[in-house]
This record gives C-alpha cells, structure tokens and sequence, in this order.
C-alpha cells in the first residue's frame, strides 16, 4: 500500500475479499473514498484509519466486522475523529454489537451522512449526537437501541432523513423534531413509544413520508396534520389512535399510500377521500368505523389496494368501484355489508375471502354468497319499493281488518254456541323442562342469547337437550305484577292451541324462578320482512301470511266459549316459521312485558269480550 501513497480513491466493493482490513491501508494518506463494502472481512475496524486525514467517504457496509468481545469499544471511532472532511460514514449490516459511544460527537463537523443499520448496538442514543451539526441523513434502525429519542436530535436542522425503525425506543415524540424544517422522511415505527401524536407535525411542511406504525401511541390524529398537503406517504398503523376522519383528510392531493388500520378510528369515511387522485393504497382495516362505503371512492382511478376490512361498515359496495381498473386488492370482510357485489371492472378477479363474514352480500356462487333475486329496471325497482314499503303494509292492513270484521260477523250468526275445542293438549301432558336445562340451554342466560327485555322480564333463544331451538320468556320476580302476569299467561296459553299462534312448549316454575318456554321463529317477525330492504316477501307470501293471521284471530275470537282479543295486533307481533308461516304471538324485541305492555302482552290473550283501544289510556 506504501507504493500507492498518492492514491485517492479505492473501489474494492463486492471484490470476494475477507480476512482483516489490513492496517498498511491507512498509509494510503491521500485518500478520498475508500469503498470496501460487500465483503466477507471480519476482526476488528482498525485504529490507525485516522492518517486517512483527507478521507471522505468510507463504505464499510455488508461485511462482518466486530468490536473487542470483552468491551465492546467503538475505539475506531476516535481515531475517525481526525478525519476532518469525512462526509459519510456506512457501517452498516456488520455485527458490531456494544453501545454507540458518546465519542460519536467527535466525528467530522462535516459529517452528512451516517449510516449504522443492523449492527446489534444497543443502549440508548447519547445526547452527543445533537452535535452532527451539518447532518443531513442519520439512519440507526434495525439495532436494539431503548430509552427516549434525544431532544438534541432538533438541533440538526439539516436533517432530511431520520431512521429509528425497529429499535426499543420508548417515551413520547419529541416535540424538538417538529423543528426539523427540512426534513423530507421520518421513520419512527416498530418501537414502543407512546403518548400523543405531536399536533406540531404540522410544522414539517417538507415531510413527503411519515412512518409511526406499531407503536402506542394513543391520542386523536390532530386536525392540523391534514394540512400537510404534499406528503406522499403516510403509515400510523397497529397503534391505538381514536377519533374521526375529517372532512379535510381530502387536502392530502398528492398523497400515493395511507395506512391508518389497526386503530380505534370511528365515525363514517368522509365522502372527500375521492379528491385523493394520486392514492395507489388506502388501508383503513381493523378500526371501528361506520356508515356507508363512499361512491367517491370510484373517483380513485390510480388505486391499486383498498382495505376496508374489519370495521362496522354498513350499506351496499357501490357499483362506481367498477371504474377502478388498476384495482388488484379489495378486502371489505368482516363488515355489515348487504346488497349485490359488483360483477364489472376488477371484481371479475377478486375471490371469496374479499366479503366473506359480511350481512346480507349476494351475487356469484364462486364467491359464496348467496344469489341475488332477480335483476329488475332501476327505474321499476325503486317505484316498487316504493310501493311496497308505504302502500302494501296500509293496503295489507285494512284488508286483514275486513277479513277480520268478516270472519266475527259470520261467527256471531252461525257459531254463538261452538263447543270447546277437543284437541288441545291438557296441561300434564306438556314437556317437563327444569331450571338446569333451561341455564344451560342459554349458555347461563347469556347476554349473547338475549332477544329482547322490559320492565317485567326478558326473552332468552335456548337450544334443549335435544337440539330443539325456543324462546325462553324469563319473568322478573322482583316486580309483584309479574306473579300475576306469568299465572295469567300459563292459563291462557293452556287453553289456546292454533297453528298461526305461537306454541307454548311447557313452564318452568320454583319459588324464585317462573319462564315460559316458547317455540322459536327463525325467520323473525313480519316487520322485518315489510320494512328492511334486506328482505322481500313476493306477493304470493303475502297472501298467506294475511290468511294466517285471520285464521289466528278467528280461532282466538270463536275458537272456544271464552273470546280471547288480541288488541294489539301489528307486524312486529306476527312472526314467522322456517317455512314463512304466521304465527301471531305476543313479545317482541325491546318491548316484552314492559310495564305498558303487559296489557298488551297479558291481559290481551285474556281479556273477555272486547276491549277498544281508549281503555289503555287507564292503566
């Protein structure tokens, strides 16, 4: 090396070299660039690489060198200290192991670049490295540094590039970053800092990327970061940031990817992300968000990734994602969704596992959903909902009103003195149900089991030991009117037996425990079927739901020497089989045996003769 004295620059990178980085080259004294990268050497970094006076930049990067095994000493560091116009510094992806020592401030004045990636240091970061006054670019990521970031790191106002990625960083975001004016990428993610979000972010106008995903950090994005209208790049992911998206989330114009998922967002998707023109990935899974999936997000034509998974989002996929050729992701599972899957554009290549645990999807067998019914005009379908949700449940009513009025008369003519009826099921003969079987039945009254409650009681859905599925109407004891209630209902329900009436399976009754075990209606109550655009009765259905319900009534009014009136009688009470037969009974969701209601529920099924709407005014 003697004979190369006036060498100034030394290229040896990716040579196949190993062994010692012997100490003759620092003789080289002239040296500007020593490129010795990608290598295989090994031992120690020499100490005499501080002759290399006029050294500028030196690549160490790719090797396998180390520090002394009984110290750990970076003592190479202190002879590099006289190497006054060294501007970068790459000992990265070498198993240096120890601490990066605070001597590190005695490195050039001039140091621009210092690159020390996957070395196994750890510790902290001194507070010496608020020194490197002309830094522009420090990258420490991938090593097991802990403790706080330095404050001092906010005097290198240079900086463009800071990497603390996948190190143990704990404590909170120093607000001294946000005075970084220049910096252009900041890293901080998969460490364990929390606190909150620094609302001075806002500051870093000349920040294109921001990455603070898996950490714990836990405050509301500030409205003010939506003012960063030129970054590019955005990851806050798997941290626990709440609050909403605003409206001014669509300031973010040249925004290419943003990942807000695994956080505790809520509220609706701001129709106003559509104006991100540029966005290539949108990753809002694994929040809480609500509300509709916007139609603006057809507006995305550069998307290539969305992920809206794992959230309560409700509504249809709308049919303007169509548009987004350049889609090659989509995941919407695990939401609420309802309605026919787009079939056009991109959805020609999804899969199941894109809406799979949704509410109500339909469309193509491939992807496991059930099939749509049958397509019909836009213009049609909308008059015929219409129609059906504000004509057809008036029409229905009055005709069952008619049949009803007509069926009484009739009776009152023909049938003042019918017998009782012969059939009915006397009371010892009913299935004998105990408390136990009951507890375990409903998984100990579980609350995942409730279907409805009110001041007098609650309905449980119970499987018995023989897999039969029923309803299971607990009575409050704790209210004295319930006693009355559950003895007035056992005698009634014993004397009524009907096809179109829910059927009593048996009662269960202790000193400090009284239920009705009641059959269980899958397909739920008739409101559901009129009112919700998940469900749709053809007419044919209709009708017969019409003549199951007169048919209930007229059993109850004429179907034994007592009349029995209902006088209550409304969609939510007549519920349906698997078979989609009526059956009229008396509980319903959120209303069973609340304290006006056990008129309603009770005293209906046993009130004689008739009782006009005015008299509950009364009770």
């Amino acid at each position: 090396m003697s004979s190369a004295s006036n060498l100034e620059e030394l290229y040896l990178w990716e040579s196949n070299l190993s062994g010692n980085i012997p100490d003759s080259i620092s003789n080289v004294s002239k040296l500007r660039i020593l490129s010795l990268q990608e290598n295989s050497f090994y031992g120690l970094i020499p100490d005499t690489l501080g002759n290399l006076r006029f050294l500028e930049i030196f690549y160490l990067w790719s090797n396998h060198l180390t520090t002394k095994t009984s110290t750990h000493e970076w003592s190479f560091l202190y002879s590099l200290a006289n190497c006054r116009y060294l501007r970068i510094l790459d000992l990265s992806f070498n198993p240096l192991n120890g601490i990066l020592p605070t001597s590190i401030s005695n490195l050039s004045t001039s140091l621009e670049q210092l690159w020390v990636i996957d070395c196994k240091i750890r510790g902290s970061i001194p507070m010496e490295i608020g020194s490197l006054s002309k830094a522009i670019l420090l990258d420490l990521s991938s090593n097991k540094l802990s403790g706080p970031i330095p404050t001092t790191i906010g005097r290198l106002k240079h900086l463009q590039l800071l990497n603390l990625y996948r190190n143990k960083l704990q404590g909170s975001i120093p607000h001294d970053l946000c005075g970084l004016k220049g910096l252009y990428k900041l890293s901080l993610g998969a460490n364990e800092l929390d606190g909150l979000l620094p609302t001075c972010l806002c500051d870093l106008t000349s920040l294109r990327y921001l990455y603070l995903f898996s950490n714990k950090l836990h405050s509301q994005i500030p409205l003010s970061f939506w003012s960063l209208k030129d970054i590019l790049e955005v990851d806050l992911s798997s941290n626990n940031l709440s609050g909403s998206l605003p409206l001014n989330i669509g300031n973010l114009k040249v925004l290419i990817s943003l990942n807000l998922s695994r956080n505790l967002l809520l509220s609706d998707i701001p129709s106003t992300i559509g104006s991100l023109q540029d966005l290539q990935v949108l990753n809002l899974s694994r929040n809480r968000l609500q509300g509709p999936i916007p139609k603006s997000l057809g507006d995305l034509m550069s998307l290539k990734s969305l992920d809206l998974s794992n959230n309560n989002l409700s509504g249809v996929i709308p049919k303007s994602l169509e548009k987004l050729y350049d889609l090659n992701y989509f995941n919407v599972s695990f939401n609420r969704l309802e309605g026919e899957i787009p079939s056009g554009g991109p959805f020609l290549n999804f899969t199941a596992k894109s809406f799979m645990k949704n509410y109500a999807l339909c469309g193509s067998p491939r992807l496991q959903v059930s099939p749509c019914k049958n397509k019909i005009h836009p213009k049609f379908k909308k008059t015929a909902l219409h129609a059906l949700r504000y004509v057809f449940p008036t029409f229905a009513s009055i005709i069952i009103v008619v049949a009803v009025i007509i069926v009484y008369k009739k009776g009152q003519r023909g049938n003042m003195n019918l017998a009782t009826v012969e059939d009915l099921i006397p009371l010892k003969k009913r299935r004998r149900i105990s408390y136990n079987q009951l507890l375990q039945g409903t998984g100990g009254f579980s609350g995942n089991n409730l279907l409805g409650s009110g001041s007098f009681g609650s309905v449980y859905k119970g499987i018995l030991s023989d897999g039969t599925e029923v309803a299971i109407k607990v009575f409050n004891l704790q209210i004295d009117e319930a006693f009355k209630s559950f003895d007035t209902e056992c005698e009634v329900m014993r004397i009524i037996l009907h096809r179109n009436l829910v059927k009593v399976v048996t009662c269960c009754s202790t000193i400090d425990f009284k239920a009705l075990v009641l059959e269980f209606m899958p397909n739920g109550s008739l409101e559901k079927w009129l009112y919700s655009c998940n469900y749709v009765l053809d007419i044919l259905q209709r009708i017969n739901i019409m003549i199951d319900v007169a048919s209930a009534l007229e059993y109850l009014h004429l179907g034994h020497p007592i009349p029995i009136i209902h006088c209550d009688l409304k969609p939510s009470n007549v519920l349906l089989d698997e078979d989609m037969v009526a059956h009229v009974g008396d509980f319903g969701i959120a209303k069973l045996l609340g304290e006006g209601d056990s008129i309603k529920q009770t005293m209906t099924l046993a009130t004689v003769g008739y009782m006009a709407p005015g008299i509950f005014s009364f009770f």
